[in-house]
């Protein structure tokens, strides 16, 4: 996993909020995970579409570092790992859940290019 030269300096609250669910993938894969409560590895490379392997791996691990996600394997042959939402992970829906109101009033939607695992968000039923 890629290491940063220095630290972060997060001051802000804010700061912090968006480093643990910022970015590309963070949010998507958090949303699936809230939708389908626990995924195999597969499982959640399927749901997921145009990210790679190595970005999902990455991604995963982060998440999992933050306290967003619980990794669980399994002592079994092949090996079975599952992952799901912590409580600390369950918290941010409701925020993420907002941002998607929020930018769903200002952003028009191509519904034939909307992605798969953004079509989850629900909200445009509140």
């Amino acid at each position: 996993m890629y290491k940063p030269k220095l630290e972060k300096d997060i001051r802000c609250p804010l700061e912090y909020g968006l480093s643990i669910f910022g970015g590309k993938w963070k949010s998507r894969i958090i949303c699936v995970l809230a939708e389908k409560e626990c995924l195999r590895y597969s499982e959640l490379r399927k749901e997921m579409t145009d990210i790679t392997d190595a970005v999902l791996a990455v991604t995963l691990k982060e998440l999992i570092a933050d306290g967003i996600i619980i990794r669980k394997s399994y002592d079994e042959v092949p090996p079975k790992v599952e992952y799901s939402l912590s409580n600390k992970g369950k918290s941010v829906i409701p925020i993420l859940q907002n941002i998607c109101r929020w930018s769903g009033a200002y952003h028009k939607e191509d519904n034939e290019s909307i992605l798969a695992q953004c079509q989850k968000c629900d909200y445009k039923s509140k």
